[in-house]
C-alpha cells in the first residue's frame, strides 16, 4: 500500500503502527489495548490525527522543531527540485545548497565562520566534543580534554552526548559513559542553591563554574557546553549577569565556549539564536530542529575561523585535519530546505511575531499564575515558555508528575497539544512546556492558554 492509498484506509495505518513501530520516549504496554495516535496531516499551527480530530500544536511537532508551521509548499518544492537535480554527495565535496546555506547562515552569526553539516543535534554536538579532544591532543599534550556541562541541560541521545547530559532520568541505565565530562550547577533561580536573587544569583551560579574549573585544574578543562535557555530540563532562562560572567570565566581560563542551539536556534527566542540575547561570543554553536523546520534532516556545527585554522595548519601531518564524516551531512535536502526556511522567517517577519506573541504568552501565563495556586513559576523567552506546577508555593514542593501529565492529557482531549518535562529530573518533571510555531496568532495563543486554564481547573479543582 502506498501513502496516497493509505489515506483512504487509516485503520490499516493505525494497525501497522501498533504492530511494527517502536515510538520514541514511549511506554508501549498501553498500546496492547488502545490505539496509538497517528498524525496524518498538518497545516499552519494545526494537525489532524487518524480519527480526524484537529489539534492546535503548541509544541512545534512535539520536540520544538516546526518553527514555520506545517504545509509549507515552498519548502517542499525547494527540496523536491533539489533532490531531482542532485540528492546527495558525500560531504568531502561541496554542493550548491550546502555552500549557499552556509553563506546565508553565517550572515546571521557575526564572529562565526565555518559550517560543518551532519543530520541530528546529537551528532552536531558530538562533532564539537571530537574537535575539543583533537585540539587538546595537538595543542595541550592531551591534557586540556575535559568538557563541562550543566545540571539540567541536555545535549543529545548518543552515549557521549548523554555523558554531557545533566538529566539523570535520561541517562539512567545507559552507562558506563565516556570519561572526561564534568557537571556544573544549574542556574534556575526559582530553585536557587544560594540565598540570592536576580543578578547576584546569576553571577553566583556562573562563579560555581569557575569553582569547578579550579577544582578540576584549569589546564585540564578544554570546553564548556551550555544551552542558552535550558529546554527539557525545565525551560530555564538564565538570570541577569549569568552569561556575561560565563564569558569572562571562559576567557580567563582559555575554556572554549560551546553553545547548544538545537532548540533555541532559528528564531525560537525572538532572535536568530538564543545566545544573541546575551551578547556572548561563542567558539562553537550547534543547531538542528528548527534549521529546516523538520522538512528535512539537517544539523550544523558552526565554528569561528580561529577554531577552523587549528585543523589545517600542518598539511604534512596526516592526523592534523578533522578526520570525521557524517554520511547524511551530504544530503542536499537539508540545506535546500533550510535556505527556504530562513527566507520565510525573514520575509514574514517571524522574529518580530515571535517577540510579540511570546510577550502575549507570558502575560497569559502570568494570569494563570494569579488564578491557579498550583502554578508556582512561569518563565520563557520568545515563543519558548514554561509553567512549573507545585503543590505548595511556600515550599515549592512539586505536584505529582502524573498530575502534570493529566494536564497535558486534558489539553489534548480538548484539542491542544502541549508538552511537559519528561523523564528528566527525578520528581521534578512538572513543568508544562510551550513552543508554538513562530507563525502563531494572538487567537492561537489565547486558545492555548485557555486550554491550560481549563485543564488546571479540572485536574486540580
Amino acid at each position: 500500500m502506498n501513502i496516497n492509498a493509505a489515506m483512504n484506509d487509516l485503520s490499516h495505518v493505525v494497525a501497522a503502527d501498533r504492530a511494527h513501530v517502536w515510538h520514541h520516549l514511549t511506554q508501549h504496554k498501553p498500546y496492547e489495548t488502545i490505539d496509538p495516535r497517528v498524525i496524518v496531516e498538518g497545516k499552519g499551527l494545526r494537525v489532524w490525527d487518524a480519527t480526524g480530530k484537529e489539534f492546535i500544536d503548541a509544541v512545534s511537532g512535539g520536540v520544538w522543531t516546526v518553527n514555520v508551521g506545517y504545509g509549507r509548499t515552498e519548502i517542499a518544492d525547494a527540496v523536491r527540485d533539489q533532490l531531482v537535480k542532485l540528492n546527495f554527495f558525500g560531504g568531502s565535496l561541496g554542493t550548491i545548497p550546502g555552500a549557499l546555506f552556509a553563506e546565508k547562515l553565517l550572515e546571521k552569526m557575526p564572529g562565526m565562520s565555518r559550517v560543518y553539516y551532519s543530520n541530528s543535534g546529537s551528532e552536531a554536538n558530538e562533532k564539537v566534543f571530537k574537535m575539543v579532544r583533537q585540539i587538546s591532543a595537538r595543542r595541550h599534550g592531551g591534557k586540556k580534554s575535559k568538557i563541562l556541562y550543566r545540571e539540567r541541560d541536555y545535549h543529545g541521545t548518543t552515549i557521549t552526548a548523554l555523558s554531557a547530559g545533566g538529566q539523570p532520568e535520561r541517562n539512567a541505565l545507559y552507562g558506563p559513559y565516556t570519561p572526561g565530562f564534568v557537571e556544573v550547577p544549574h542556574c534556575l533561580e526559582y530553585r536557587a542553591q544560594w540565598d540570592l536573587s536576580g543578578e547576584a544569583y546569576g553571577q553566583r551560579a556562573a562563579d560555581a563554574i569557575e569553582e569547578v574549573i579550579l577544582r578540576e585544574g584549569p589546564d585540564t578543562v578544554g570546553a564548556i557546553c551550555l544551552e542558552p535557555v535550558t529546554a527539557g530540563g525545565g525551560v530555564i532562562v538564565p538570570p541577569p549577569g549569568y552569561w556575561e560572567r560565563v564569558q569572562e570565566i571562559c576567557r580567563k581560563y582559555e575554556v572554549l565556549l560551546h553553545i547548544d542551539e538545537v532548540v533555541c536556534g532559528l528564531g525560537r527566542t525572538g532572535t536568530w539564536f538564543g545566545y544573541q540575547n546575551y551578547g556572548v561570543e561563542p567558539d562553537f554553536v550547534t543547531m538542528a530542529k528548527g534549521v529546516a523546520s523538520g522538512y528535512a534532516a539537517i544539523s550544523c556545527t558552526v565554528t569561528t575561523e580561529k577554531v577552523f585554522e587549528l585543523f589545517k595548519d600542518d598539511a604534512a601531518d596526516p592526523l592534523s585535519y578533522f578526520r570525521d564524516i557524517s554520511t547524511f551531512g551530504g544530503c542536499t535536502a537539508g540545506p535546500a530546505a533550510a535556505l527556504e526556511n530562513m527566507r520565510i522567517i525573514e520575509d514574514e517577519g517571524l522574529l518580530d511575531n515571535c517577540l510579540a506573541r511570546g510577550a502575549q504568552l507570558m502575560e497569559n501565563l502570568e494570569a494563570l499564575k494569579e488564578k491557579h495556586a498550583v502554578v508556582g513559576d512561569v518563565r520563557g523567552k520568545g515563543l519558548f515558555c514554561g509553567a512549573e506546577l507545585v503543590a505548595d508555593r511556600a515550599t515549592k514542593t512539586p505536584v505529582e508528575e502524573k498530575q502534570a501529565q493529566a494536564v497535558v492529557a486534558d489539553c489534548s482531549k480538548n484539542g491542544v497539544i502541549i508538552g511537559a518535562t519528561n523523564r528528566s529530573i527525578p520528581g521534578m518533571n512538572t513543568t508544562l512546556c510551550l513552543s508554538p510555531a513562530l507563525i502563531a496568532t494572538a487567537d492561537d495563543i489565547d486558545a492555548i492558554t485557555d486550554a491550560i486554564d481549563g485543564a488546571l481547573g479540572r485536574v486540580f479543582g
